[in-house]
């Protein structure tokens, strides 16, 4: 745990540019949920946990970064989870929306389902394996996608909206994509 904080810690301090702006798929689908609790999965200096804030969820923001969130800002409506996500557990039926971008644990997957009250939305969006298509430096394999898999992972939800696609990184780089919305009924 300590390795991986310190490792989070840097890349937070010295990997620029760091996304400041809400999730476009945030953005566009959040209307697809009712306001209320939140929770905003690796959630970083708190893009997407502001914004959901704002339109006035309570919003439990969770990552293992002390420096990413000492830049979540104090709040009535945010309670900052300092945790590894490699052992954070989602409590059942609690949510009535989960949000997950850029951060990829096949072991969450479940209880991001089960962490859904009736009718909360996931909005769910990360990397995906390109295969050699495009010159990255080697990344752990074990935090991309592989293709159809997001779609596999959340069979018996009500899925809004469903996209594997080329994008741009902040960086200017070709990255392959996979985001889902999706609605437990």
């Amino acid at each position: 745990m300590l390795e991986d904080k310190s490792r989070w810690n840097k890349k937070y301090l010295e990997e620029n540019p760091m996304p400041v702006e809400v999730s476009k798929i945030v953005e566009k689908y959040v209307n697809h949920a009712n306001i209320g609790q939140a929770l905003d999965v690796a959630c970083g200096t708190g893009r997407n946990t502001h914004f959901l804030a704002d339109l006035g969820f309570l919003v439990d923001a969770v990552d293992i970064s002390d420096y990413a969130l000492s830049k979540v800002k104090k709040s009535s409506t945010i309670t900052k989870i300092d945790s590894d996500l490699d052992k954070y557990n989602i409590a059942p039926g609690k949510y009535d929306l989960i949000v997950n971008t850029n951060y990829l644990s096949r072991r969450l997957m479940s209880q991001i389902k089960d962490g859904l009250k009736s009718g909360g939305v996931l909005i769910f969006e990360t990397f995906i394996l390109a295969h050699g298509d495009f010159q990255h430096e080697t990344m752990n394999l074990d935090y991309l996608l592989r293709k159809n898999e997001l779609l596999h992972s959340f069979i018996g939800l009500d899925v809004i909206y469903y996209e594997e696609k080329i994008d741009t990184n902040l960086k200017g780089e070709r990255v392959k994509i996979a985001s889902i919305v999706a609605k437990k009924l």
